[in-house]
């Protein structure tokens, strides 16, 4: 027998029924160890050793794999095609030898096979390797690069700009595209053009023709610049007589588009689909392990032979043969770097149609997205007619021309594969897409009006997820599998936001790439990082050495890290506030500084630091504690509106006013003017704008005493937190569903709320806290709850926090069980087990220990399937 060892225990219970009894296929769950997140892992002055941790988790897949060996003729590592996959296979064999698990004469073979079909595995087997030690040398010098970048710079953006969270080599480089982008937005300024456009008649059929030149010049977009301008070209069009002077007809060709990359996948299945990339990747993933699509990890823009002559055959079989072209296509790759290691992503039997399957709807989507566009890079280009034609208006002393531009599809070609799709790719306005009358050279077509409209350019859109990996994969920055990771760990870090499609880069994102910019300029410049991933992959082709390309990186990153480690703070705020003054320091709509204090009028507004993060205050501190949010600047509102600042009028009882301020943690409320005044933050869904007196003062009596407890005489006290509006009782919380019961509760609601508390287990608002949505399961029921942290799925001790990028309503027992899955891992805790059969059943009680046995592993195989495996790229810095 021969135990072959994979990434994913869903491929290996495929491929054991593959191969037969001969072999045991055991998973290692992706990476069985990796580089502890501390100091030293990585040493340079070692010649960059490196120290590998084995996880709890992973301990007992190796003792796994350890002990089926015992007896095995021969141990094959068959993880996935890539970099990744190869190194992973390093990490099996290394442990397994420091563990002694293996006999010096057990032979060790490393397969790959680029999709989970019996032909592919078998073809696979039969053609062994040994481990690929360039690749793993690229794979070691990107884990060293990238914890060498992370754990050096990262420390000293906490020191010098405290609450921001890390750096890392990819990471900050996509960061900077957003902050970039967002910062010519901010310069943008809009400029108005007009737009002159006449409909025209011929044959009793209409058509637009826009105009193209006036007195020999051709009119660009811009150059009409006003209304009076405008109105005055309509006018001389009214009055002219129009005359056909040109007909050009052109045949064209539209080709297809190559078959689906990493990159490409994620970006059509966000525009079109509107999935993540992040949850893009978990569907191919589990595709791919049910032997549906080829690897999904790839930058290859070519398919394999057999793949190009089944897409021909299943063309030719629905469609006809006159979509088939004389030849086959071939593409090439334009991303920079690209390693054309594998073939493109396609499905490994393109006769099954995505109605053929029996897929979940995002499955079939997905596979429908890979079918269609693997079967279109094979078919027939699409023939197009487009005609141009040229309309002179004749106007006494002037010589003004209208163009006509249309586009008759004539053999549709590849898209009659997309049908009422291909359409939609066009924009509306695309003058292709229209059909003209038949015209010709001295037709006079009727004028039935003429429009003029007013435009404004607009700035450059905000990159959304698909757009920023498409941009990255054109200046060769990361890899294919490491897009959705980097995009992931930017959101979770609070560094980008997500709004509908568009991606905006918070403040705490803007400080650090300015911040990086600024003192390590070269580490954030596209051109470094992708010439860094060049030198990445000529380590994998064998010809650098893995060791000197970090040595040559450490010796010039370290000598700048020494320059930056004594940087004063001042001197890190001034060039921040330089670097971000169209953010922060908007120009006033009245003019004036707009770095001069509101408050005081005789300091200057500048980023400080706090333990939370970067806020704007003034010079004068602490004889003016002017401060404002960096949101509130860069609304571009005045300083005075976003300050916030007024007297809302006199508490009677106390005599001391009462102030409305806005701080760094936004508006609040203020009595008095002492050293330390009463202070109380606005609670959720209240506005500063429309606050008054009595509120304000209901805010300040906080806390309040509810009442004695009926069972110990202690006081039950309300207030408002951190986490919203509670009630307190002898260190014990209970949360409250509205902020307004903080003044109105009364004590028998008080001691019910706590008592419901109480029963709920201890977990803060448990009981308060209904779930979302619930499922039943074998192993006990699965919920979907509201936390402290935001929203979870619970199944009895384990909980697992869902992907900002999914809503909680929407989440299906499939995810939640990967989620659950993968957090049991993780963790090492084990999920509520199956309940026990009862005295019903005596046949469960009576099932004989070799019965048990066999049962025990075919659950957890079940459950594994449903677990994701991790890989490096999914934790990228």
């Amino acid at each position: 027998m021969k135990v072959v060892v994979v990434e994913s225990p869903a491929k290996a219970k495929t491929i054991n029924k593959y191969l037969g009894k001969d072999y045991e296929v055991l998973a290692s769950f992706g990476h069985v160890r990796d580089l502890p997140a501390k100091d030293g892992s990585v040493r340079p002055d070692e010649d960059f050793a490196m120290s590998w941790e084995v996880d709890t988790a992973s301990r007992k897949r190796i003792s796994d794999i350890a002990s089926a060996l015992k007896g095995a003729d021969g141990l094959i590592l068959a993880t996935d095609p890539d970099r990744e996959g190869e190194a992973i296979s390093w990490h099996v064999l290394d442990v397994l030898r420091q563990k002694k698990a293996l006999k010096k004469d057990t032979p060790v073979q490393r397969v790959v096979f680029n999709a989970i079909t019996k032909d592919a595995v078998t073809t696979a087997m039969a053609n062994p390797r040994e481990i690929d030690m360039p690749l793993v040398d690229a794979y070691l010098a990107r884990r060293a690069l990238d914890y060498l970048v992370g754990f050096t710079l990262s420390p000293i953006l906490w020191r010098k700009l405290p609450g921001s969270r890390s750096a890392g080599r990819v990471q900050s480089v996509a960061l900077r595209l957003v902050s970039d982008r967002e910062a010519e937005i901010e310069k943008f300024r809009a400029e108005e053009y007009w737009s002159v456009e006449a409909q025209l008649s011929q044959a009793g059929k209409s058509f637009l023709a826009r105009l193209f030149s006036v007195d020999g010049k051709k009119t660009d977009k811009l150059d009409i610049k006003n209304g009076d301008d405008a109105a005055a070209l309509k006018t001389m069009i009214e009055a002219g007589q129009f005359n056909v002077s040109n007909v050009e007809k052109k045949p064209t060709k539209r080709n297809p588009y190559a078959p689906f990359t990493t990159s490409s996948m994620q970006q059509d299945a966000s525009s079109r689909l509107g999935l993540s990339p992040n949850r893009t990747m978990q569907i191919a993933q589990r595709l791919y392990e049910d032997g549906l699509i080829t690897y999904m990890r790839t930058d290859a823009v070519q398919m394999a032979p057999e793949g190009v002559s089944m897409a021909r055959s299943v063309i030719g079989k629905y469609f006809g043969q006159e979509y088939v072209p004389e030849k086959p296509r071939l593409y090439q790759s334009k991303a920079k770097n690209a390693q054309e290691a594998h073939e493109a992503i396609r499905p490994t039997d393109m006769f099954k149609r995505p109605d053929d399957l029996n897929l979940d709807a995002d499955q079939k989507k997905l596979y429908s997205l890979i079918w269609k566009r693997t079967l279109a890079s094979q078919m027939a280009s699409a023939q197009i007619d487009r005609t141009t034609v040229d309309i002179a208006v004749n106007v006494p002393g002037r010589a003004v021309s209208l163009r006509a531009v249309g586009s008759v599809v004539t053999f549709p070609g590849f898209l009659t594969l997309y049908g009422v799709e291909a359409s939609s790719e066009r924009d509306e306005d695309d003058e292709d897409g229209r059909e003209l009358p038949p015209l010709q050279v001295g037709d006079k077509p009727s004028l039935k009006k003429v429009e003029i409209e007013q435009h404004f350019t607009q700035p450059p859109p905000r990159y959304t997820e698909a757009s920023l990996i498409k941009k990255m994969e054109e200046l060769g920055i990361g890899r294919p599998s490491t897009y959705a990771a980097t995009l992931t760990t930017l959101k979770d870090r609070d560094y980008v936001k997500l709004e509908g499609k568009a991606l905006h880069p918070e403040d705490r994102g803007r400080i650090v790439t300015a911040f990086l910019e600024s003192f390590f300029s070269r580490y954030v410049e596209y051109d470094f990082t992708a010439n860094l991933e060049e030198q990445l992959d000529h380590i994998s082709a064998g010809e650098l050495d893995y060791k000197q390309v970090l040595r040559d990186f450490w010796r010039d990153f370290t000598g700048n890290v020494e320059e930056i480690k004594d940087l004063r703070v001042s001197e890190v705020l001034d060039a921040l506030n330089d670097l971000l003054a169209d953010h922060i320091f908007p120009p006033k709509p009245e003019g004036g500084d707009p770095r001069k204090c509101p408050h005081c009028e005789t300091g200057t507004l500048s980023l400080k630091l706090g333990k939370f993060g970067a806020f704007i205050g003034c010079s004068n501190y602490p004889e003016c504690r002017y401060t404002m949010q960096l949101s509130d600047a860069a609304t571009g509102q005045s300083s005075e509106a976003a300050a916030g600042d007024g007297v809302l009028g006199t508490d009677l009882e106390s005599g001391e006013e009462v102030h409305l301020k806005s701080g760094r943690f936004g508006p609040y409320v203020q009595l008095g003017e002492g050293k330390e005044p009463k202070r109380s933050s606005l609670p959720k869904g209240w506005e500063a704008a429309s606050l008054t007196l009595e509120q304000a003062l209901k805010l300040l009596s906080l806390p309040r005493e509810v009442g004695k407890h009926p069972e110990d005489g202690e006081p039950i006290t309300a207030g408002i937190g951190r986490y919203g509006p509670f009630i307190l009782h002898n260190g014990k919380y209970a949360n409250l569903p509205e902020v307004e019961e903080v003044f109105t509760v009364g004590l028998n609601r008080a001691v019910d709320l706590l008592a419901q508390k109480a029963a709920g287990g201890g977990r803060r608002g448990a009981a308060a806290q209904p779930a979302i949505k619930s499922f039943e399961h074998d192993d006990g029921p699965i919920t979907v709850r509201s936390g402290r942290y935001g929203p979870y799925v619970n199944q009895g001790k384990v909980n697992a926090t869902i992907p900002k990028d999914s809503k909680p309503e929407d989440v299906t027992l499939e995810q939640a069980l990967q989620l659950l899955a993968a957090r049991a891992e993780a963790t090492g805790k084990k999920k509520a087990p199956a309940k026990k059969a009862t005295a019903k059943k005596p046949t469960a009680k009576k099932a004989s220990t070799k019965t048990a046995a066999a049962k025990k592993p075919a659950a957890k195989k079940t459950a594994a399937k449903k677990t994701s495996v991790t890989r490096d790229e999914d934790v990228p810095f």
